[in-house]
């Protein structure tokens, strides 16, 4: 089985444009999906530098692109500290850079991994299974006022009190272990008649981001990533919530922007100039064809831009 089918492949490509002398990075390996269409299109001199916080992405991404050789890197990594890893090997500039912020279906569909509310498995929902904080911790661990803030912020869950009155409820006489306990009680502190998919989804969404600290430093990451690329190099940004999709969008719209100055202000006093030029002026959404194929894809935007 596929470890992931990566999202919107053509029309990140077609965004990247891929050249046969250019360095790439891909922040967020997972399958290996967009490296691999990178490493065919930049062929025969493309190198692509891969980063990944999941061992089993690694060894995934590891395999499929092994016949590439040195053409391709692959490095245990979070993307905020893709700088660092450029800086450790002598890579100064890049070509392009693909961003895929998505879980990835091998996450999903591993029920041991505990990302999943319709699979029982353990409360982990690590990214890095090397790390110490995990799901379990969260939610047996974390007091009641910051579990709610976690879920209304990082979920944007309306029933955020009802649910976490509930957990802390149970905790009290038993520990939450799995899943799908979590999973039920969620379920029962959701009315019935407002049920729009699964009700466990925005608060695994939550606990997910909360535990991979996944909405930290996510705009100075990509700024960071930005201010590596070449003139002339392009970013490919893929999102999959409204709060991932909002921070790209902010950025990028700040660093294609001359001027960000109050606009009741005279004159500009800021001094800021733009460094970008946005290839995607509204997000590119899957097609029909990928949505009938992949419905995973359904809530990906892909945003776009070059460097000046």
């Amino acid at each position: 089985m596929e470890y992931h089918i990566p999202i919107m492949l053509k029309q990140t490509m077609d965004v990247l444009l891929p050249k046969s002398d250019g360095v790439y990075l891909d922040a967020t390996l997972g399958g290996g999906g967009h490296s691999l269409e990178i490493l065919k299109r930049s062929s025969p001199n493309g190198k692509v530098i891969g980063l990944d916080l999941d061992y089993d992405a690694l060894k995934s991404a590891g395999e499929k692109l092994s016949h590439f050789g040195n053409r391709v890197i692959t490095v245990h990594s979070n993307y905020k500290d893709a700088c660092k890893v450029l800086d450790s090997l002598g890579i100064q500039y890049l070509d392009g850079a693909i961003m895929d912020l998505g879980i990835s279906s091998h996450q999903i569909d591993e029920a041991s991994r505990g990302f999943s509310y319709t699979k029982d498995a353990e409360l982990d929902m690590r990214m890095d299974q090397s790390q110490s904080l995990t799901a379990y911790e969260v939610v047996n661990n974390y007091s009641q006022k910051k579990l709610i803030e976690i879920l209304y912020k990082y979920g944007e869950e309306s029933y955020a009190k009802r649910i976490v009155a509930n957990i802390v409820a149970k905790r009290a006489v038993n520990p939450i272990t799995t899943t799908l306990e979590l999973s039920d009680i969620i379920s029962r502190s959701v009315p019935t008649h407002i049920k729009h998919g699964h009700p466990a989804k925005k608060t695994f969404q939550a606990i997910r981001i909360e535990v991979n600290h996944e909405l930290e430093g996510l705009g100075q990451a990509v700024k960071d990533i930005m201010s590596r690329l070449k003139k002339g190099g392009r970013i490919a940004v893929i999102t999959f919530h409204s709060l991932e999709d909002r921070t790209i969008k902010q950025l990028f719209k700040t660093e294609s922007t001359d001027c960000i100055c109050d606009k009741s202000l005279p004159i500009c006093s800021c001094g800021h100039k733009a460094s970008i030029k946005l290839i995607t002026t509204k997000p590119i959404l899957p097609d029909e064809e990928e949505l009938n194929t992949n419905k995973r894809a359904a809530s990906a935007k892909l945003r776009a831009a070059e460097k000046l």
